[in-house]
């Protein structure tokens, strides 16, 4: 299995039309705990933390390892994308010791309805398809979360399967690695 390693990692920073996605710094604390403190962006991923909590934990520089991007638009971040290896002992897998390339995001509310999310997630998946070539890209979402299915196949993810994990039904799907041409 191959990692984003420091020959990867960070990439230079991705530019779309309206967006950058970077490695994180440190004016991006505040974002970060807005982002996970959000009851809206929590409904779908375990709940909101206490901010109170979050403010103490925080790192003065959020995200930065291999994997994660800062999504900014207008000079401020957004959202944050994953690109994380998926556990061998969790469910839904295409190959089968797992360890397959998940993609996540999260974006803060005023963000969505946009287009932001297919925006940053089709620059994220290209430059992995470009860095790691073969490599599949997995998603994982509740099946009651609409948009992101919605967002899911958009993206080029087909349904592989559904099963029950942190007590809701998941959907779960692959995604071809080539490289879209925009």
């Amino acid at each position: 299995m191959t990692e984003l390693g420091p020959d990867s990692w960070p990439p230079a920073p991705i530019r779309t039309e309206r967006l950058v996605l970077r490695e994180s710094g440190a004016p991006d604390r505040s974002a970060f705990v807005e982002l996970f403190a959000s009851p809206e962006v929590g409904t779908y991923v375990g709940g909101a933390r206490p901010r109170d909590e979050l403010d103490r934990a925080m790192p003065e520089v959020p995200g930065r390892r291999p994997g994660l991007f800062v999504v900014e638009r207008d000079g401020a971040m957004i959202g944050i994308i994953t690109l994380d290896r998926r556990g061998a002992d969790r469910p839904g897998h295409v190959r089968p010791e797992g360890g397959e390339a998940e993609l996540g995001y999260l974006f803060l509310p005023h963000a969505w309805g946009h287009g932001y999310a297919a925006e940053a997630c089709a620059a994220a998946l290209d430059w992995f398809a470009a860095t790691l070539p073969g490599e599949p890209v997995v998603l994982t979402t509740r099946t009651d979360n609409d948009r992101a299915v919605r967002l899911a196949a958009k993206l080029g993810f087909a349904e592989l399967e559904r099963f029950e994990e942190y007590g809701a039904e998941q959907w779960f799907g692959v995604r071809d690695t080539v490289p879209s041409a925009r």
